[in-house]
């Protein structure tokens, strides 16, 4: 007979889940522009912050990133097509 493995440790350090409020001030504090930055940096260099919180923060960043590499890909694909279209 095969014992059950259980990889539950009794005293694992567990990350508090984030409530519905805090995710909430989260997105508001988000919204307002130079707010959202201050508390980017905050938020990633607080030894006491939410790991939940602080993921959160990296792949927002993250997506920032790609989105703004995207972005500048294709207007500089849409500013050559129109340069070499008028010098036709």
């Amino acid at each position: 007979m095969e014992q059950e493995r259980n990889d539950y440790y009794p005293y694992q350090n567990v990350a508090p889940v984030m409530s519905i409020g805090q995710w909430l001030v989260t997105f508001l504090l988000m919204a307002i522009p130079i707010v959202n930055i201050i508390m980017i940096i905050v938020w990633l260099t607080s030894k006491d912050e939410n790991p939940n919180r602080k993921n959160w923060v990296l792949a927002y960043l993250i997506v920032v990133a790609i989105s703004f590499v995207l972005t500048f890909i294709i207007f500089g694909s849409i500013t050559s097509f129109f340069s070499a279209l008028g010098s036709l």
